[in-house]
């Protein structure tokens, strides 16, 4: 079976791979670099225990709270999108507490494998930076960290358990940080990936199982036979590539690529910064994530990884000062040791898909018999790339997808048209 896969982020690639894997013949296409967009400067985690949807309760009305303040962690960006605003009305609609279990329930049990996968792709030859360091949750406030606390019982169901520290025991467990952070959650099991090096594994197992990737290669047109199948792709530069099914694994894009399947989907771009520092200016034994400030502090081989922000509606991948400026004041203040240390490399954004309700978009596409789409991961992409290539292999390929019906029916791309149906989502 010929597939053709639409992007080459971290989750087209590791779709691309396992499908490999599974027999079919591959080809990827990307209108950039493979791994350059928002799979590049991703925080770097594996974040199981930090799976929760991005519509949370609060989380919009936090983000009006904030928009007067430019170096804030939220911001509700205009866009000139005539859907933007719907779908901001949309996300409101899901920031409560039910919908907000419901979805982690779904996250968890996607990223449940996430470890064991990433064993299975160094265990089939592939080679990457991975680390087993496990992550703080960092507090300042009692507020903030009693409000995290109200989801620990559905962690606790999956087998993720927190290590509660108070005072002087987050010292103890990471001296570094300074008196400012009063509170904490260790959880031993989450794990660092250095995403670059993952990309270049991938590509690399992807060409030794006959694999084909075309960077720089961008798809123009979506071919399609009146019976509604998928036929192939024609790129930008006019060549067409046939192909018996394709997915759309393009972040961001999937937007307008499934729009040419007639089911375009509510994927809008929630705008992230990353810093490197090289060398590392203080030593780590955790990965953090200071919860007040929404910057993730990842340590990796010889530096260190500092990503925040959510800009609800930035695009492209201009850098904000005052963006930047907050996550450099948030490591400043959070840690023992650290005033403008020596290294900083060159700031950097990039877009994450995000979706409505928080979940990602992963299935087969309304209407189109053999095509798929994988998007709409927002900031875990990382976590849930080899969970969502298990899936797609398996649908692609005619098997069991290897989870329940109901994280299925979730993920569903047709859920948006049940929603539409049912009145409950009237806008798209």
């Amino acid at each position: 079976m010929r597939v053709l896969v639409v992007g080459a982020g971290v989750v087209g690639l590791s779709s691309a791979y396992r499908l490999a894997r599974a027999g079919c013949e591959v080809t990827v296409l990307d209108a950039h670099r493979a791994g350059a967009a928002a799979s590049h400067g991703n925080a770097a985690k594996i974040a199981v225990s930090e799976s929760g949807p991005v519509p949370a309760p609060g989380v919009l009305l936090q983000g009006l709270r904030w928009l007067l303040k430019r170096d804030s962690p939220l911001a509700l960006r205009p866009s000139l999108s005539p859907g933007f605003a719907a779908f901001l009305l949309r996300m409101a609609r899901h920031c409560n507490e039910p919908d907000f279990r419901r979805g982690l329930e779904v996250l968890l049990t996607l990223a449940a494998d996430a470890n064991d996968l990433f064993d299975d792709y160094t265990a089939d030859g592939m080679r990457f930076e991975m680390h087993s360091a496990g992550v703080i949750l960092a507090f300042e406030t009692r507020d903030r960290f009693d409000e995290h606390c109200q989801a620990l019982d559905i962690y606790e169901g999956f087998g993720h358990t927190a290590e509660v520290l108070h005072g002087d025991a987050v010292r103890e467990r990471e001296p570094v940080l300074s008196e400012r952070i009063r509170h904490g959650l260790r959880f031993p099991g989450d794990r660092q990936i250095e995403p670059d090096s993952l990309t270049e594994g991938l590509l690399q197992r992807i060409a030794e199982l006959g694999g084909t990737v075309l960077e720089d290669t961008a798809v123009e047109t979506i071919e399609r036979a009146p019976t509604g199948e998928v036929t192939g792709v024609v790129t930008a530069d006019g060549e067409r590539l046939r192909g018996d099914a394709l997915l759309l694994a393009a972040g961001v894009w999937a937007r307008q690529l499934s729009g040419q399947l007639g089911s375009p989907l509510p994927i809008y771009p929630g705008k992230g910064y990353s810093l490197d520092y090289r060398p590392a200016p203080v030593p780590l034994r955790h990965s953090l994530t200071l919860e007040d400030a929404r910057v993730a502090v990842t340590p990796l081989d010889g530096m260190i990884r500092l990503a925040g922000t959510m800009e609800l509606g930035g695009s492209g991948d201009t850098i904000a000062g005052p963006r930047v400026a907050g996550i450099r004041r948030a490591a400043r203040e959070s840690f023992v040791g650290w005033d403008d240390p020596p290294g900083e490399g060159t700031p950097w954004a990039g877009m994450r898909p995000l979706t409505p309700d928080g979940l990602p978009v992963i299935g087969r596409v309304d209407g189109c018999p053999n095509a798929y789409v994988a998007s709409g991961h927002g900031m875990l992409g990382l976590t849930l790339a080899p969970a969502t290539a298990e899936v797609i292999t398996a649908m692609v390929t005619g098997q069991a997808p290897g989870v329940s019906d109901a994280v299925v029916e979730a993920v569903s791309p047709a859920r948006f048209a049940r929603r539409k149906a049912s009145g409950r989502d009237t806008t798209r």
